[in-house]
């Protein structure tokens, strides 16, 4: 496998985020579920894990409980508050009423230290089956991202991830285009119906404006832009997002 099919493969990896200050326990959860299929990041800090959670896009966090100098029940209700990102929560102690609260604030699954890797893995996957599940009902809501084809588009921070991990620069026109059309994949819009759920119509007059911002779109992300495999063409129609897209709550 080649160096840039390696690194494709790995983004499309669902990205755990592992918070814990132990670095013995950071190291073996970190090597055993990178072997298994998942992309993991791990930080020892609060402050760590808000930068990850800021700049990338993460499917689910394990994080401990007892973090020195911080609380990691306030780190939880804060996540919580903030996104729906599931939370599987690590301790030490085993008393019923930490659990609870646990639970209570937020977190997805709990596990008491000392644990298996094995039993973390098979709950992380438990999680993850059911929240995909949940996205392929329809949640309307809450969504941070869009992949599609080794691409991921961050709407929190309106990035755009390329299959090699460039960052590829979008104007905001495009950015709303592009939300539009992996938000219907599979789905013909016509140009007035991308006018209209883009708002383009606030910065150009003309529906022709589409096929403009379309045109500048391809060139960044198709392979070949004269034979567009991602935004197609559906003469006389609109256009329509080819290829499956999977969504990140």
């Amino acid at each position: 496998m080649t160096a840039q099919l390696q690194s494709q493969t790995h983004a499309a990896l669902p990205h755990v985020l592992v918070v814990d200050d132990d670095p013995t326990i950071r190291q073996l959860v970190s090597d055993y579920l990178g072997k298994n299929e998942l992309r993991v990041t791990a930080v020892a800090d609060g402050r760590a894990m808000q930068e990850v959670l800021a700049d990338q896009v993460v499917d689910l966090v394990v994080l401990d409980l007892k973090l020195r100098g911080e609380d990691g029940m306030a780190l939880a209700r804060r996540l919580r508050d903030d996104s729906e990102i599931p939370i599987v929560m690590l301790t030490g102690r085993a008393e019923e009423a930490d659990r609870v609260m646990g639970l209570e604030l937020g977190a997805d699954d709990y596990l008491t230290k000392p644990f298996s890797t094995r039993e973390l893995l098979a709950r992380i996957r438990t999680i993850l089956r059911r929240r995909h599940a949940e996205v392929r009902q329809g949640k309307p809501e809450g969504i941070r991202a869009y992949r599609f084809d080794g691409w991921e588009l961050n709407l929190n921070m309106r990035r755009l991830t390329a299959r090699d991990g460039r960052h590829v620069p979008l104007s905001n026109g495009e950015f709303s285009l592009l939300v539009v059309l992996l938000g219907a994949p599979n789905r013909i819009l016509s140009r007035d119906q991308l006018l209209d759920l883009s708002r383009l119509h606030n910065d150009e007059v003309f529906n022709r404006s589409v096929d403009v911002q379309i045109m500048r779109l391809r060139r960044k992300i198709e392979p070949d832009p004269a034979e567009p495999r991602y935004i197609r063409t559906e003469r006389g129609a609109g256009y329509t997002f080819g290829v499956p897209v999977d969504t990140v709550y």
